[in-house]
């Protein structure tokens, strides 16, 4: 029912747009990629993965290289039957299971129970990945692309607007109108996607917020709990 395919992929390695026969599973184990569907631009970061359901047009683009991972999915045995593109938040569970089914080793005879729990385990990722619209006005997506490089960027939109050549009131009403958010909150939300891989490998709340542009951890943690509902903590292991 499952094909598990794993690829080292890239940075700006990008596939047109196509369609597949069956269910996707496209997946980021440390890469980070974009998936664009119709005129949106959908972000899967590391520990995060994006349902597809078969004969979706997708087009794909690699932001940061790293491994990365396709499951194709039979339609006639697939229980799950989300029409839209979705978004997973891939647990360690799943992300060991995928692992083991596309492994060489992966016997015959455990096959059919190990694809039957992993289809069972998935559920959208809701709050767990805040959204972060990827805008396609030139001058936001550059601003866009290089915060998901670097979400530690300090740089406020006065600043950016020298690089890009736009005014703060340009930039800022391109913003909400491509993204529906501020500057500072789709900033905030790459910020607290970027730390969930970090949390999840173990490193401390201190250390993640760093790493993630705060230079306090309870102004990370505040963050973060406005954002999804749930302390930072909650994602350690």
């Amino acid at each position: 029912m499952l094909n598990v395919r794993h690829s080292q992929v890239d940075r700006n390695t990008r596939l047109a747009a196509h369609r597949h026969r069956h269910h996707l599973i496209v997946g980021a184990a440390s890469a980070t990629v974009t998936v664009r569907t119709g005129d949106r631009d959908r972000l899967v970061p590391p520990a995060h993965a994006l349902w597809l359901p078969s004969g979706t047009s997708h087009a794909v683009a690699v932001l940061h290289p790293g491994d990365s991972y396709v499951v194709a999915v039979d339609t006639e045995r697939c229980p799950i039957d989300w029409p839209d593109p979705t978004g997973i938040r891939i647990t360690g569970l799943i992300r060991e299971l995928i692992a083991y089914l596309g492994g060489e080793t992966c016997p015959e005879h455990t096959r059919a129970g190990a694809e039957s729990v992993l289809l069972d385990l998935l559920e959208p990722a809701s709050g767990a990945s805040p959204p972060a619209p990827l805008p396609s006005d030139p001058r936001i997506r550059a601003i866009a692309d290089a915060l998901l490089a670097n979400p530690a960027d300090q740089r406020d939109l006065a600043t950016w607007g020298h690089e890009v050549g736009a005014g703060v009131r340009t930039l800022t009403r391109l913003f909400a109108a491509e993204t529906g958010m501020s500057f500072a909150r789709w900033r905030t939300h790459v910020r607290i996607r970027a730390a969930f891989p970090r949390l999840a490998k173990g490193a401390s709340v201190g250390a993640t917020a760093r790493a993630v542009g705060y230079r306090k951890p309870g102004a990370f943690s505040e963050a973060f709990f406005r954002v999804t509902g749930q302390s930072p903590s909650d994602y350690r292991p």
